[in-house]
């Protein structure tokens, strides 16, 4: 029963594709027959359910159904964009002829256009990204609250629940230009999550779990997420706050893809021909110590952030953004590269998968390198100054002497200069996070500044 359904799933999303492409097709020769000079266009057609359980009953049950077409047309180097979720023939055409107006009354702009047309995807590789899943929702609850148990069970200190959530969704993305390129490729994406909040005397503390993945047979056991949740809940209680000192950190694998994600934002196009990141003129440069080495890798089989081209049409390519600790690439698209005098870099959209470096250290072997410091494992707040990379966040997490976690600590903020911070970077632990398009371990830094009381 499950295959045929599956097997039914997969014939209606190639007939989606098709219908898609087929859509694209007519938007960009009715911009082509009205005067365009180029056109591209993208839809976007998605589906879903999301459950939420709290306390043993169901809050929420969600079905989505969204589409939607972006459009821009350039009357040479002037440009028009419109959205619609309308795809009908006639809303389509207005659509078109609103863009031509649009258009009309923008300055030009000499870096507009589309990618080169000799870097367009020629193949579109099956990356294994798309596995429906044919459920219930009477099944989706019952996993919820499988989930959600398995946490308010795990210890009597565990006292109230902000609920388990599951969800599965699915999603064709179909791209074209006036260049003759048309691409689509489907995804999908389940998960659950849990979060609840334990009570020790007078202290309260939250804290959650999550598993994520394209295919439903890599996610982790319900039970497992729900017990998970509820340990990293009961870890933070009795939570200190320390004095205001200097001392090593580590920046757990869970959120150090943020920290890495500050980087690649100081490093994007946007940042950089505004002239306002910390990163300016940093081509060929020394950022990292040598060990470091981070690679963008978008062709990994059923990863999170794998894609065969771009929102340009580009293709998708392996290629390092450091090595050695020196900074290889920028990540651009063609608009920002134009700019800046460079070729994309097949980064319309966003970054791909990143692969970054690291030890043969686990988190236990970070935490006896650094000896004395603090272990981060929650940020707060956006404390960062993209323009001088100075960085300043909320923090909690654990205060840890002579290679052992001691006790929970909060209220707290950890800050220095992002640069500072990339240069004196002591090592990347193996606990690789796979639960994100950045796939880093934990992060060990020589010093921040840690304010306290």
């Amino acid at each position: 029963m499950v295959n045929s359904v599956l097997n039914q799933k997969t014939n209606t999303l190639r007939h989606n594709e098709n219908d898609l492409k087929q859509t694209l097709s007519f938007v960009l020769d009715q911009a082509k027959r009205l005067g365009a000079t180029e056109a591209e266009a993208s839809i976007s057609v998605e589906s879903g359910l999301s459950t939420t359980v709290r306390l043993g009953v169901v809050d929420t049950v969600e079905f989505t159904q969204d589409k939607g077409l972006g459009l821009t047309v350039y009357i040479g180097k002037k440009k028009g964009t419109v959205s619609t979720s309308d795809l009908r023939k006639d809303a389509l055409q207005t659509s078109i002829e609103a863009a031509f107006r649009i258009a009309k009354y923008t300055e030009e702009d000499p870096y507009a256009g589309l990618a080169d047309p000799n870097l367009m995807a020629k193949e579109i590789p099956d990356l294994d990204l798309y596995h429906p899943w044919a459920i219930t929702v009477e099944d989706a609850i019952a996993w919820s609250k499988e989930c959600e148990e398995a946490a308010l069970q795990c210890d009597r200190k565990i006292t109230n629940s902000e609920g388990a959530s599951f969800s599965t969704h699915s999603r064709v993305y179909a791209y074209g230009n006036s260049h003759g390129f048309l691409g689509a490729y489907p995804t999908t994406r389940h998960g659950m999550s849990c979060a609840v909040i334990g009570q020790d005397k007078d202290t309260m503390q939250r804290d959650y779990d999550f598993t994520t993945a394209r295919d439903a047979r890599d996610l982790e056991s319900w039970k497992v997420v729900g017990l998970r949740a509820a340990q990293r809940t009961l870890r933070r209680l009795s939570a200190r706050k320390i004095k205001t000192t200097e001392a090593p950190v580590i920046i757990a694998a869970e959120i150090a893809g943020g920290f890495i994600g500050h980087f690649i934002a100081a490093i994007s196009g946007g940042s950089l021909y505004r002239k306002s990141s910390f990163l300016l003129d940093s081509l060929g440069k020394q950022l990292f110590p040598n060990f470091i080495h981070i690679e963008e890798a978008p062709h990994l089989p059923k990863a999170l952030g794998s894609a065969p081209f771009d929102h340009e049409g580009v293709a998708t390519t392996r290629h390092d953004i450091v090595r050695d600790g020196i900074l290889e690439s920028y990540v651009l698209g063609s608009y920002s590269a134009r700019k800046l005098g460079l070729k994309t870099t097949g980064n319309s959209g966003g970054v791909h998968n990143l692969l970054v470096s690291h030890s043969d250290l686990d988190l236990q072997g970070l935490l006896k390198k650094m000896n004395t410091g603090l272990l981060v494992t929650e940020m707060i707040g956006q404390g960062l100054n993209l323009v001088t990379g100075d960085y300043s966040r909320g923090a909690a997490g654990f205060w840890v002497e002579n290679g052992e976690i001691q006790y929970p600590v909060e209220e707290i903020t950890i800050a220095g200069n992002l640069k500072d911070l990339f240069a004196h970077l002591v090592a990347i632990g193996n606990d690789v996070e796979k639960r994100s398009n950045i796939l880093t371990g934990s992060i060990l830094l020589d010093k921040m500044m840690i304010g306290g009381d």
